[in-house]
């Protein structure tokens, strides 16, 4: 499970910059359409992160906040997506997607599930 959930939000992720250079090039059906597959991405973020939670023995809190960040991040993606359709400043909203996005991906891996990298 922990293979699935990196991949959807590496996906997830990969897709998110896809739709801001169609945005920026200007084209809007590309964009639309790449938001609507994103927004797949984001239940399958829900729903793989949900599944590793549940599956483990004991949750820390240290678990549940890692949780809730994630779900941050995915709301940072749509807040950042919508800011720059209405043209409004997104330089606040960028500094805390790539705060909250590397603590979580830190959580994430030194959290005991799945992979020892700190």
């Amino acid at each position: 499970m922990t293979h699935a959930h990196i991949t959807t939000w590496l996906i997830a992720l990969i897709l998110f910059f896809v739709a801001i250079g169609l945005h920026k090039a200007g084209k809007q059906r590309g964009f639309k359409i790449v938001q609507m597959i994103l927004r797949l991405f984001y239940l399958l973020i829900i729903v793989t992160g949900v599944m590793m939670l549940f599956s483990m023995s004991a949750i820390s809190t240290m678990h549940w906040i890692k949780a809730i960040l994630g779900i941050v991040v995915i709301g940072l993606f749509e807040m950042l997506l919508g800011s720059t359709t209405k043209g409004k400043s997104t330089g606040t909203a960028w500094v805390i997607f790539v705060i909250a996005f590397i603590v979580v991906v830190y959580l994430g891996l030194s959290l005991p599930l799945g992979f020892y990298i700190f």
